[in-house]
């Protein structure tokens, strides 16, 4: 298993990207078991609030793994990359809090902007280089406006530009710039763990609820583009 699922206790889960060799970039088996994750979290009586975090000091997730891309000339189907996403291909009303640390490109940007929170270290640097490769961040397009306006949006993913922590913090993609992400995100998964776990959860549901109808509004349109890019490639 590339993806381990952890309880600490007190309602934490901790999900690993535990593919360090690689800076944890995600493989279509990797995406599969982050599917799965997502939904045994979801139906886990025990899961109260999830830290999602990348294994060793250089990565928390380079992105999908483009060298098994190129040997195969394929990517995973939308509706399997959706459910790798936290709360696109299904349900996940558990609060979910990215520890981000260097490298954080493509699908691991992706993979932090769909979880509910982003605590990055000070050396996390990102970038979406996915125009450059002749592929697409679909649901990236469709998520990120609503997180940090449609300029700067347009800015990080056409120009494939590399920015920092601060940069990230200043256009709102992260909430906090830390010393220790992950310690950071295991003290904020224990606030949250502490509340009422139903109204957590509703409380998610309803807040991103337009979200939700939006990235299901255009989700024909996501697989549309993907399908397109990669036979343009």
């Amino acid at each position: 298993m590339t993806v381990e699922y952890q309880h600490l206790g007190e309602g934490i889960l901790v999900v690993t990207l535990n593919r360090p060799e690689r800076l944890n970039a995600l493989d279509s088996q990797a995406k599969r078991e982050l599917a799965e994750v997502w939904q045994r979290a979801q139906d886990d009586r025990a899961v109260r609030a999830i830290v999602l975090r990348g294994a060793g000091e250089r990565a928390f997730c380079a992105g999908s793994d483009l060298k098994e891309i190129e040997t195969t000339g394929e990517t995973v189907s939308s509706e399997l990359l959706a459910r790798a996403l936290p709360g696109v291909g299904h349900d996940l009303s558990k609060p979910v809090v990215a520890a981000l640390h260097g490298y954080t490109l493509g699908l691991g940007i992706s993979l932090a902007i769909h979880c509910d929170f982003r605590i990055a270290r000070h050396d996390t640097r990102f970038n979406f280089p996915e125009v450059r490769h002749g592929m697409l961040s679909g649901f990236s397009a469709i998520t990120l406006p609503s997180l940090i306006g449609e300029a700067a949006a347009l800015d990080i993913m056409l120009s494939a530009r590399h920015f920092d922590a601060d940069q990230a913090l200043g256009m709102g993609l992260v909430n906090r710039v830390v010393a220790d992400a992950y310690d950071s995100s295991l003290e904020l998964a224990a606030r949250l763990a502490a509340h009422s776990g139903k109204a957590v959860e509703w409380t998610k549901t309803l807040l991103l609820a337009e979200r939700k109808n939006r990235l299901k509004r255009h989700m024909e349109l996501v697989d549309q583009a993907r399908r397109d890019v990669m036979l343009g490639r």
